[in-house]
């Protein structure tokens, strides 16, 4: 079986982080999405991916390479093209124009295939779902989850009859409108001939148009419905409840690094911690290279990237800290996620560092420990 990761989106609904990161690169207990799919690929013998990309490609390209470390072989398949002033354009073609536009460039679908998104960590067990695909005769496979009425909105909706063959797919649907609560995780199974259904250089989706066509030309297409754990980040917020939930160890065999000081409390290399005055209840992470000042007060579950700097009275509340964030001193920031020059609060709202009223935290490696207009007033 080969694979090939969908991870050319743009990934809006999760901005801020993807203004400067694609989406299969977000990190969740330091690691980028996309590594722990292709960890759970290798753990089951695929080792041939293909991962279609487009916005911020190089960033994906960079980390991942040729794929040696995880002991696969990962290509790559760009989608867009450069202008008459020679820079690179990013333009996706769909999750199944994307797939076409591999096929016809090097045949690479002629195999039972598992497609993924590259924005969610599974724990999936890839042999008996394949099992159960080959021995209903599928041609195409979607492999679903069971959500609340109430979430169906944001998801693909699977309508299948008692077998499990496929009759209906609704792209997200309203509560009311929704024929069942049965969900695509973004996950499928594919045989060769499912290619030729795709039209050629052609923005073309998966769940809205390919599997609408399936259903009408009578394709062996049917759904599994599966229990396992799937964290999906479709938005901000969700990445917010995400990193809580790994944080207080409910996702199996996800762990937190670094060093255990104490019971909850996790440490990078090479981090200081005035421990005079300073209150820290786990869960928490604090990456290496950071600095905390005494008076701090951290209370998890709270992610502290590395190069960070807690200043003295600052207090960080079931919080999401990027990399090299200062905050500053006897500033609160509570159930927050801050990417460089934003924050975002539990319910997804996002603001710039110049909204707010006083400086309250910038970029660690800014040598000025205090906002600038303190700065100034100081010189």
């Amino acid at each position: 079986m080969k694979a090939m990761i969908l991870a050319a989106g743009k990934g809006t609904r999760v901005r801020p982080l993807t203004f400067d990161l694609p989406k299969p690169m977000i990190p969740v207990l330091g690691k980028p999405v996309m590594a722990y799919l292709i960890e759970h690929l290798a753990k089951y013998g695929v080792n041939e991916i293909m991962v279609n990309v487009s916005y911020l490609h190089e960033k994906i390209e960079d980390y991942f390479g040729e794929g040696h470390q995880y002991g696969v072989q990962i290509g790559y398949s760009f989608e867009g093209y450069t202008n008459n002033e020679g820079e690179v354009v990013a333009e996706a073609l769909g999750s199944a124009g994307g797939m076409k536009k591999i096929q016809q460039f090097g045949g690479f679908f002629d195999d039972t295939t598992i497609v993924l998104c590259g924005d969610a960590v599974i724990n999936l067990d890839l042999k008996s779902a394949l099992f159960e695909h080959r021995r209903k005769g599928s041609k195409a496979t979607v492999i679903c989850r069971e959500v609340p009425y109430d979430k169906v909105s944001s998801y693909g909706v699977v309508v299948s009859d008692k077998d499990g063959r496929i009759q209906q797919f609704q792209e997200k649907p309203t509560q009311e409108e929704a024929l069942s609560n049965f969900v695509s995780t973004g996950i499928y199974i594919f045989e060769p001939e499912i290619l030729d259904l795709i039209p050629e250089n052609t923005v073309f989706d998966i769940g809205s148009q390919l599997f609408p066509l399936l259903v009408e030309q009578g394709v062996p297409f049917y759904a599994q419905n599966r229990t396992f754990n799937w964290i999906d980040i479709g938005s901000v917020k969700d990445y917010w409840e995400v990193s809580q939930s790994v944080m207080m160890g409910e996702v199996a065999h996800m762990d937190v690094p670094g060093i255990q000081l104490a019971d909850g409390i996790w440490v990078g290399l090479n981090t200081s911690i005035d421990w005079e005055g300073t209150t820290i209840e786990g869960p928490v992470y604090i990456g290496s290279g950071c600095k905390i000042e005494a008076g701090s007060t951290i209370i998890g579950p709270t992610w502290i990237g590395h190069g960070s700097h807690i200043c003295a009275g600052a207090k960080i509340v079931r919080s999401v800290l990027f990399e090299y964030t200062r905050v500053f001193q006897d500033v609160s920031l509570e159930e927050m996620i801050v990417f460089k020059e934003y924050s975002v609060n539990r319910a997804g709202e996002m603001k710039h560092v110049s909204e707010y009223t006083a400086s309250e935290w910038t970029n660690a490696r800014d040598r000025r420990s205090k906002p600038r207009s303190e700065v100034e007033i100081a010189a």
